[in-house]
Parts: C-alpha cells; structure tokens; sequence
C-alpha cells in the first residue's frame, strides 16, 4: 500500500482537513532514503496553481542551520530553468520529483538532517509557491535505525472545527503494529499488525478534544497527541467602555485584546497564556454590531513579554494588525545581540509566522526633554537619513553617538526613513507590514526612545517617514480578507482598494482612504507614534494615491487629509505634517494653506546649475507657486533622486579645462554653491544624508533600494569637509537671523548668475552664485548703496552705484549683508595639496593600551581624534602632539583615525585599531 504523508501550513499551524500540500514517501524518511516528493500547487498560497512547469528550491534544516530560515545545501539555482530541480507535471496541480537524499543533497552520512525545506518555483522565479502564509514549506526528517516510529499526519496540528463537521484522522507507523486512536479518553478507532489507521470524526457537541494515537509494536509502546475544538455559540456582548482595539492593559495580571473583524464567524486568540492551543476557554466574544471581537485575559505575569495571535475562522492565524511590537521567526535570528538585546524567545513547533507581542506591565520610560520647544515648521533644516545606510551598525544607539556631527552641521530635524515594521530586515522602508510596530532590526523601542529624547535634547525634531497608501503582504489585514482565486485582497475587506485606482503609481496593496475602517486605522497609527514615541511629525508618502492618484483638483482628497491633519494636531497641535503630494498646484495651495508642508522636488535644475548647463531655480520659491505660506520643502537631492555630485561628475561640462565640472574638486565647488543657494531661499529645507559630504555613489549601486558604501572617510577629505562647513554656515545663518526667513525678498533664478535678495528690519542680505563655467560680470543690483559685508571672507564692499559690476569666478557665490556677521570657519583648501600626509608612522597598530607616533609634527598645532562614524573623541594639544603617545586604553573596539590641524586646514595623519 502506498504510504503517504503530509505536511500543512495555512497561515499558521492551522489546517484545512482534508488538504495536503506536499506528500512524501516513505512518511518517515531518512538520509539514506529515495524518497518522492509530490507537490500541490493547489494548497498553500496557490501562487502556482495552472503553472507549468514548475522547479523545487529545497533545502535541509540540519543541526548546523541557526535558525528555520538557515537552509544547508541548497539545491536549485534560483532563477534558471535548473534541470536538477525539474518537477514532472502529473496534471491536476501535482507535481513530483524523485530524489536520493544523500546524493542529492550532497551530505555526508555523519550530517544531522533535522527537516527538509522547501519553496517552489517557475522557471525565472517570479512565481513562488510557499506555505499559505508565505513561510517556507518543511518536512520532518528522522534518523538511520530510529526504530519503532509513529505519528499522526492528519492532522499534523490542533483544529478547529464547526459542529457537525468531520475530521479525517490519519495514523501510521514505520512497522506493522496495534494502532489505537483515543478521544478524550475514549477509544474510537483501533487497528492490528498494521502501519495505517484512518478514522473520520463527526463532531457532535461543542467542546476542546484531546486525540491520542497509542501504537505498540509488541516492545515498545508510543504516543501522540492532537487536539482539536468544536467552536462554541457565540456570547454576544460589546467589550466595556473604553476598550480600543489591539492590547488594553488592565493590570499588572490582566488585559484585554480586542480586533476590528467584521464578517468573520468565530475567532480564538492564541499565546504564550494558552500553550498557542484554541481552546473554548479562549473563544473571543463578539461585539452587538457583528464587527468587534474581544477577550479578557487573566492569570499573567508582570515583567514576562507574551506572544500571541489570532485564529479566524477554523482555519487563518495571524498577528494582530495593531501590534506595537511583533516576532518575525524569518528575520529577527539576523539582528545581533547590540541592536536587539533580549529579544523574544520565538516558540517552535508550536506555531509560525509573525507574533505580537505585549506586557502587561511594561517599564515607562523616563522623558527627559518633553518641554523643549521644536523648531518652526517655516524655519525647518531636515536632515533625511535611512538608518541602515548612514551608520554601519544600523541602530539607534549609533546614531545617538553621531548627533555631535549632526548637531555641528547645524540642523534642527532629523526624517527618518519609514522605522515602522517593514518586510525583512534590509530596506528602504516603503515595503510595511505592520504599521504600528517598530522594526526591530534599528533597535528596541527604548533605544528609540532614548534617540528621541537625545535629539530633544540637542532642539532637534524628529520626523518619522511613513508609507499609509498602501501596505505589503505580510500585513494581517491583507490576510485576513483574501481571494485566493484572484490573488487579491477580498471585495468584502474593510479597509483596500481591490484594484489599485492610480498605475503606474501602485505599490503593495492599495488603502481605500474613503473607508472609515481604513481612517480609524491610520488615525490609530499616527497617535500610536506621537503618543508612544514623542516623535514631532510625520512625512507621508505618496498621498496623492490617497485617492485616485490623479494628477488633478480634488475637494475629496483635500478634505481626506485635512481630516487626518486636524486628528494629528488635536493630539499635537504643533506636529508636522509633510505630505509626499506631487498632485495640481491648486490643490496645493489648499494644503499649505491649511497649515500642511509638502515636498518640492528641485532636483533636476539644481542638478543642471551644477553641472554646468542652463536652469530655472524659481519653482524651488513658494510665491512662485502662488503659495501664501513658505510651506514648502525644497532639496537638492532626496532619498528618491539621483545624486547632484554623481551627475556632475559623470555628465557635467567639460569644455572649460580650468573649470571642468567633471573634476571632484570642482564639482564639489559647485555643490557648495547650490546649497548656499538652496539654503538663503526662505523656508523649510532638506539635505539627503551626506549630501553636505558631496556622496557621489549613484543611487542605482548596485540597485536602486541596495545597500550603499558608508564613507564616513569623506569627512576626513578637505574638498568634502570645506562642502561641510558651507552647509554648517549656512545653518548657522538660517538658525540665528530672521533675515533668511523673511516675507519680503526678491529673486532671479534664471540665469546662470542666480540672485537672492532678503529684506529684514535686523538685517538685509544678496546672495550670489554664478553657476556658468567661466567668469561673468553682471550689475549686482544691491537694493541700496552703502557699506556691505561679504559673510565667506569678512570683506567689505562699499556699493556707491547699486547697480554696479561684480565679477564672479566660475562657480563662484557670496553672501552680503546689511550688518557683519563674524566670518564662519570654512577650511582653506588653497593652502593644503588634497592627500598630502605628513610623515607620520603610527604603531603599534592594532594596539589595547598606547599608541606611539613619530614623524615632522611641527607645523601642527593639535591633533584630533574620531571614529569611524566621525564622532569627535579627543583632542591633542600641541605638548600632547610632540610627545607623539595616544593613550587608547579607554577607547571600545573599533577603528579610529588620527587628524592633525594647522592654519591651512585639517589633514588626515592615519588610520589606527584598537582591540
């Protein structure tokens, strides 16, 4: 007779019951077995259903894997037509592939084979055929001479079940033996001198079930266990006043969990609480309206962190939507220990797939800086980074230690790119899954926290990026109201758009904004942030899509954001709200109007003025756009944009040899002169990490969302520090005088000479930057003659004829003002040779305690001292500098580097370890 087994995931542990996905001979295989494995494209997520052919991605979970998702010995390239991996198509969505374990695997006989994993595939990859859930598919392996073995495999896992309906019950052993099937302790079924028992249940009566399979082969006796539910009626009661949905901390023992799922006929939560087995004891109760389903639980302990999730309708386990922090068994084993200490002990074998997790009591944080007062929205400096690819550690904590450099550069906020709960661990962010919950792979909750509070600290706001026109397909409510047949959200779910109503511009799954049950949800996520987290804004992406996503006027999407406005500032009535719009210019004007900033894509004719070629800048001023309020947000480069330095030094003029655009040290001259352009024009602002380094890696290397280099090195180079401190200068100028935030100012942005006149009653100011590739003389135009002061140089220009001549140098810019203002520190590039090191040999190196140095220090008047994210550490001063000892004793592990100051400039002395 044909042995068959069968392995399950559906969304969870929890099986339909009679389905299988894969079927394997022999049921309990080893690593000397030829074994068949036979595929149903029509189970799991049934991405491949009617596909032909199809080719297995199989692995082994052995005891050299770290985790479920560590695959050994992966056989299958993905993405080619691998003949090794064929599968014969036997019709009917099954298919099968014949392997010899030990041959096929490439194993030797010593190697411990735990499970054998697998995905399937088409021919290019672009179709994967996973468990329903999306997790891989595994099946247990056993050992050569287990002996005696016997199981169940229908059903591998507990059930659900209505009343009346029948599970089918499947046992088998590897030799003939008495198999005997218990139902709560009733014998039900039995069989002798056999290696299959199969028993169909009707369920009678409501109640939890335990099933034991006895099996004895005349020596050995074994057990196994199942359990199954028969669901309940429904207590119909609407949850206490108060109660919201996600986790309600009674008290240090109790909570309530409640979820919005209307249409769903029964739902059961599982935890840590329960043993992750349904139960009738845990059989949630639904709300009068049929759309609130909710559970008190009791009997917890304080200062445990407990999992759970929910099982809908017999069949569907999920995480809850609004989990403030979840365990994702795929991801979290690749974030080290200093990220994420004491992370969640994830229980396998008894469930998959994600998992929230809460306290009941869980230690507040202790604010220190909540009463500082945040910049003004029209005087914002906002640094935008994406935490992976601004620090090499990837993590709050790093960050924090690296606010010294952000600080000095003179910036009032910080915008992160999306924090919230994204797929996997390495991205951009705009991929979320679970909205309220923060990805854990930056750090823990408090760790965040404490960044928070240290930027509070400094004055700096944090704004958090957050993508809420759509969601990715990890997320629960995509789950939880899903077509199958159609690969899509369900036309019953609450909260999407079946059909995204604005392509090309679609991603994930698109949010209908007009649902009630879609704006309670983002209403809940935006208070969840400022509310938990003390963040002091938000950017939103892509909210023209929170319509139709038509570049048109429309009162509706108006009036959609306006109403999520007014919730965000009835909690904070100073939160920022900056919209990612990109819709018509009149509705626009609405949005800034009722108090609203948006982002002004001025990339592509920044880019132009600096490589050399004609650009119009006005569209970069509010009034151009017939803006009342300076609401708008202008930049040089986004995290969406291709670099200004990269264009330039690949596509700038060439045709002025002493002014070739395309040469570094040139080019990043030109960049100094777009940011003080950038940076006079009233208004709030954005840099794009190390844009104020001049970071010329294309945004495309080696994909557009990969990972980047990480070249804190820049600082240490005097062409890119000098772009630094015109950027800090600047800063300082927006921060200090009302002047670069005036109403009353004048503009020409046209011509290669670019102009900005700024009228104060503290103080007046013209900027200039000649962005042509040769000298230009052009009338200054100054708005009255008398004494002004150049803010680079300190000169003084007294200006009898306003519109007198002013010669300019190829990318050439100055700053007058009305009033001196005390020169800035810019370092002096001219009187250093780039790369120029002096004879300086440090040793031992790596070192633990002293570091020696020897060479002509004497043009130098200090040292300093910084590491590798380009934190100040020490300073040297001239005696400390001529004994040439740099005690590092105290120093953590790392690397570090050596500079050395003289009136020219800062040059870097040498790279240095300390272990």
């Amino acid at each position: 007779m044909k042995k068959i087994a069968k392995l399950f995931i559906l969304f969870g542990i929890h099986m339909h019951l009679s389905s299988q996905i894969l079927e394997i001979t022999p049921p309990f295989p080893t690593i000397d077995d030829v074994i068949t494995i036979t595929y149903d494209a029509s189970e799991g997520n049934q991405a491949l259903l009617g596909v032909t052919p199809i080719y297995g991605h199989m692995g082994l979970i052995t005891d050299q894997s770290t985790s479920m998702t560590n695959w050994q010995n992966v056989q299958g390239t993905w993405g080619t037509a691998d003949a090794n991996v064929l599968m014969s198509d036997l019709g009917n969505d099954q298919h099968q592939i014949v392997v010899d374990v030990d041959q096929f695997y490439g194993v030797p006989q010593s190697t411990i084979i735990q499970k054998l994993a697998f995905v399937f595939r088409n021919a290019n990859g672009s179709i994967v055929g996973r468990a329903a859930n999306g997790a891989d598919i595994y099946y247990e392996m056993y050992p050569v001479g287990a002996g005696f073995l016997a199981k169940f495999f229908t059903p591998e896992t507990s059930q659900v079940i209505d009343l009346n309906d029948q599970l089918n019950i499947l046992a088998q052993s590897n030799n003939p033996a008495q198999l005997e099937i218990f139902d709560n302790g009733t014998l039900i079924a039995s069989i002798s001198n056999n290696t299959i028992l199969s028993h169909t249940i009707t369920a009678s009566s409501p109640g939890d079930h335990e099933v034991v399979l006895v099996a004895s082969d005349g020596t050995t006796i074994l057990n196994d266990t199942i359990h199954y539910v028969v669901n309940p009626p429904l207590n119909i009661i609407d949850p206490p006043l108060g109660v919201i949905h996600g986790v309600n901390r009674i008290d240090a023992n109790s909570v309530i969990i409640s979820m919005y799922a209307p249409l769903k006929n029964n739902i059961y939560v599982l935890g840590d609480f329960n043993n992750w087995q349904p139960s009738v004891a845990y059989h949630m109760n639904q709300s009068s309206d049929g759309e609130t389903w909710w559970i008190e639980i009791n009997g917890l302990v304080p200062d445990m962190e407990y999992g759970y999730q929910y099982l809908i309708d017999n069949n569907l386990t999920l995480a809850d939507p609004l989990s403030e922090k979840i365990a994702d068994p795929n991801n979290d084993d690749y974030i080290d220990s200093i990220t994420y200490p004491n992370g969640y002990d994830y229980p396998e074998n008894k469930t998959t797939g994600f998992i929230s997790l809460f306290e009941t009591e869980p230690t507040p944080y202790n604010w220190q800086n909540d009463n500082i007062t945040m910049p003004d929205k029209d005087k914002l400096t906002i640094y935008e980074l994406l935490v992976r690819d601004f620090i090499s550690s990837h993590n709050y904590l790093t960050i924090i230690d690296t606010l010294d450099y952000l600080d000095s550069l003179g910036i009032n906020a910080i915008e992160l790119m999306p924090i919230g709960e994204f797929e996997n661990n390495e991205s951009w962010g705009y991929n979320p899954s679970f909205h309220m919950a923060l990805d854990k792979y930056y750090g823990t909750p408090d760790h965040f926290k404490s960044f928070v509070d240290a930027c509070h600290a400094r004055g700096i706001a944090v704004i958090v990026d957050i993508a809420l026109n759509h969601t990715f397909g990890q997320n629960p409510m995509v789950n939880m109201y899903w077509d199958a047949q159609n690969n899509s959200v369900s036309q019953d779910n609450p909260w999407f758009n079946v059909t995204c109503p604005h392509p090309p511009y679609c991603w994930g799954y698109d949010m209908d904004h007009e649902a009630i049950a879609t704006q309670n949800y983002i209403d809940r996520v935006n208070l969840h942030w400022i509310n938990e987290y003390h963040i002091d804004g938000f950017r939103f992406d892509f909210t023209r899509g929170f319509l139709n996503g038509a570049n048109n006027y429309s009162n509706t999407r108006i009036d959609l954001l306006k109403r999520m406005a007014d919730t965000i500032w009835t909690q904070d009535p100073e939160a920022y709200v900056i919209l990612e719009h990109w819709a018509d210019n009149n509705e626009e004007i609405e949005l800034s109007t009722y108090g609203m900033l948006l982002w002004g894509n001025m990339t592509y004719e920044y880019h132009q003025a600096m490589k050399g070629y004609s650009s119009n800048l006005n569209w970069g001023i509010h009034t151009e756009r017939g803006w009342t309020l300076p609401h708008l947000i202008t930049y040089i480069e986004s995290h969406d944009e291709e670099r200004g330095m990269y264009e330039t030094l690949n596509f700038g003029i060439t045709s002025n040899p002493d002014h070739n655009t395309t040469v570094e040290h040139v080019a990043l001259n030109r960049s100094e002169t777009a940011a003080v352009i950038l940076l006079s024009t009233p208004g709030p602002k954005m840099i794009w990490q190390f844009g104020e380094l001049g970071y010329d890696i294309s945004i495309d290397f080696p994909c557009r969302t990969c990972n980047k280099p990480i070249l804190w090195n820049y600082y240490l180079e005097n062409n890119r520090r000098k772009l630094y401190d015109v950027y800090k200068a600047m800063n300082y100028l927006r921060e200090n005088f009302s002047t670069f935030h005036t109403t009353n100012f004048q503009y020409s942005l046209v011509s290669n000479i670019k102009k900005i006149t700024l009228l104060d009653s503290s103080m007046d100011a013209v900027t200039y930057g000649n962005f042509a590739i040769d000298s230009t003389q052009f009338y200054s135009g100054f708005p009255y003659s008398g004494f002004w002061y150049e803010y680079f140089t300190g000169d003084t220009l007294e200006v009898v004829n306003v519109n007198m001549q002013l010669e300019f140098a190829p990318g050439e810019y100055r700053i007058y003002t009305s009033t001196p203002i005390a020169k800035p520190e810019i370092i002096n590039v001219t009187s250093i040779i780039e790369n120029e090191l002096p004879t300086i040999e440090l040793y031992p190196n790596p070192a633990s305690e002293i570091i020696y140095f020897t060479g002509d220090k004497s043009e130098f008047s200090s040292g300093i001292i910084i590491d590798a994210n380009g934190k100040f550490i020490d300073r040297l001063n001239k005696n400390k500098l001529q004994q040439g000892i740099i005690d590092v004793s105290a120093l953590c592990s790392g690397t570090y580097y050596l500079l050395l100051e003289s009136e020219g400039g800062v040059i870097s002395a040498g790279k240095f370890e300390k272990y």
